[in-house]
């Protein structure tokens, strides 16, 4: 299948800011190959809205915002790890504005800092409200000009392979621009790859995030952990077009939730209202939905006056104004969608997996520095931490002699992977360098292995929401449920105990299919009929394609099944709620 193959030192898949700054961070006595699907800047890096969150104020501490990460990851963050990245969070912020990466300051000078939700302290530096995008177009120029770096656009990664002695060392890609397939080999392969977001139906990533990473390293036997926690924006704006996320700044300065009477019912269901973390807010806002009948909850940021929303927010003033609403005099509609992996492939904190040769940065990694759910603005934060100590451990790492790949079992082809993949669905008390006791072995043959097994805590926290709150969103679901069947075929957040659904094993495999699985049975609101369902379909999914001729959408599509599966299996194997992972049941 493959046309010819080149060589490498580094090798990054991916082109946002982890793998950026990795690339930019390595010395330039090394030649490094940057692989991306589209031309740079590309990926969710230049769609964030929020900034990078660190201590730089007198009025804050390391302390407080690791308790912060701590108590929105629901107690299941590696603490280590936490120390670890948000301990180097003001140097990163220094090597940004080093690269003349324009942020916010006030009229004195200083660094303008935000606030947002989950965040005890105004410690989010920022580019207005479009930080992600400023901080892409400031790197892309230098990435251009970099001479050890070249950048290759257009590219799929299908397959890792590795070498006699099983480490990573090479990876078959096809090549949009010549049409061809071809194996780069490398001495260090790092997967940038993003997150996973549009594998749901409704989310605010792009649509290549769709965690065909995550497929690539488990199927050579990295280990993937916290798969479960996919994390939902709350506020993204209902309108027609493409979805745009509201960002969580906008209630960190005082925004309010209203509903349909334009009654503030945060309160009802947290006691820190609006500034509550990113899932109970989620969830709060969709058991709302469900009590209401409605398809949107709505934000009103009027208060905050025309100047304020003008300075700091132009790019969410912008983009109502372009669908018909005005922030400044509007209420603006509002609802979840899926945003941001808190799990992935497992690392350490230098970014190694544990296949040797095998590096992972980003969202597509999990450090253990989310936990259940992610505090707003630590992932930037961690894509430029990560990227830099992965370079370093890159530079000081001694080059090995290269030897021949194994020959390529092409898993997209056949009904059976890779006996030593294995997937860890973490203990709170663990380190992101867990044991091989906290990994479950999974064997997998036709059935995709259903039995994998997980551990997860003795005594799990199920939610960071107050009793009271936490069956306040129950109660609203189950005694809606029979209002919830008549909106079904437009209601994002579908707990899966409808009889119809069974219906999708019908349809065909295809990328749309998987979306509305997904956002039907493994969205915001999950229950084991539901999963069980998800599950039944996927298997059967893949043996479909499995029988069809090798083609290159075929493999994607079964690297995207596997992602889904893994998912999916995760949410089965925690029968209870924690962090961002919500079971009805």
């Amino acid at each position: 299948m493959q046309s010819g193959s080149t060589q490498t030192q580094v090798l990054i898949i991916g082109a946002g800011l982890a793998g950026t700054s990795l690339a930019l961070s390595l010395p330039s006595s090394m030649h490094v190959t940057l692989l991306s699907s589209a031309p740079v800047p590309c990926g969710a890096s230049p769609m964030a809205l929020g900034g990078l969150a660190a201590v730089l104020s007198a009025q804050d501490s390391l302390e407080q915002h690791i308790e912060d990460t701590l108590e929105a990851g629901a107690r299941h963050s590696d603490k280590e790890a936490v120390r670890g990245i948000l301990q180097a969070a003001p140097d990163a912020v220094h090597w940004l504005l080093e690269r003349q990466v324009p942020l916010d300051r006030t009229e004195d000078g200083q660094l303008h800092l935000t606030r947002e939700g989950g965040h005890s302290r105004r410690r989010i530096v920022h580019a207005a409200d479009a930080s992600g995008y400023a901080i892409m177009q400031a790197l892309a120029p230098q990435l251009a000009k970099a001479p050890h770096v070249q950048q290759r656009t257009d590219c799929l990664a299908l397959t890792l392979r590795r070498n006699e002695q099983g480490a990573v060392a090479g990876v078959d890609i096809y090549d949009k621009h010549t049409h061809r397939y071809e194996t780069i080999l490398a001495d260090h392969v790092v997967l940038a790859t993003g997150g996973l977001g549009s594998l749901y139906a409704h989310s605010t990533n792009p649509d290549s995030a769709l965690g065909e990473g995550v497929a690539l390293a488990w199927r050579v036997g990295a280990a993937i952990r916290d798969l479960e926690f996919v994390q939902f924006h709350p506020t993204c704006l209902h309108a027609e077009g493409p979805t745009f996320l509201l960002t969580e700044a906008l209630r960190g300065e005082g925004g309010h939730l209203l509903d349909k009477q334009g009654r503030r019912f945060m309160p009802d269901y947290d006691a820190r209202a609006e500034l509550a973390p990113r899932d109970i807010v989620s969830r709060a806002i969709a058991a709302h939905m469900r009590q209401e009948g409605s398809s949107h909850v709505w934000l009103d940021v009027r208060h905050l006056g025309a100047d304020t929303l003008q300075q700091h927010f132009p790019k969410a003033l912008e983009e109502g104004l372009c669908r018909g609403l005005d922030l400044r005099r509007d209420w603006v509609p509002v609802a979840p969608a899926a945003h941001y992996s808190c799990g992935g492939i497992q690392t350490d904190m230098s970014g190694r997996t544990t296949v040797p040769g095998l590096y992972a940065v980003g969202e597509v990694a999990c450090t253990g520095l989310h936990g259940a759910n992610r505090l707003a603005s630590n992932s930037l934060l961690e894509c430029v931490v990560m990227g830099r100590a992965t370079a370093e451990a890159i530079a000081r790492s001694k080059r090995t002699q290269r030897s021949a790949l194994v020959p390529e079992t092409d898993a997209a082809t056949t009904s059976s992977i890779s006996s030593s993949c294995s997937y860890t669905n973490s203990n709170p008390s663990s380190s992101s360098s867990s044991s091989s006791s906290s990994s479950s072995q999974a064997s997998v043959g036709p059935n995709w292995g259903l039995s994998l097994n997980s551990s997860s805590s003795s005594n799990p926290r199920p939610s960071l929401m107050t009793a009271t709150a936490a069956d306040a969103v129950e109660n609203a679901i189950i005694a809606n449920n029979d209002k919830a069947c008549q909106y079904d075929g437009n209601d994002s957040y579908s707990n899966g105990s409808h009889k119809n659904h069974s219906s999708s094993t019908n349809n065909p495999p295809s990328l749309p299919a998987l979306r509305n699985l997904m956002q039907e049975h493994v969205g915001l609101l999950r229950n084991h009929q539901g999963l069980i369902q998800a599950l039944h379909t996927l298997d059967h999914w893949h043996g479909q394609i499995s029988l069809l001729p090798p083609s290159l959408d075929q493999r994607t599509l079964s690297l995207q099944l596997d992602t889904a599966w893994l998912l999916t299996r995760a949410a089965l194997d925690r029968p209870r709620s924690l962090g961002a992972h919500y079971r009805l049941d």
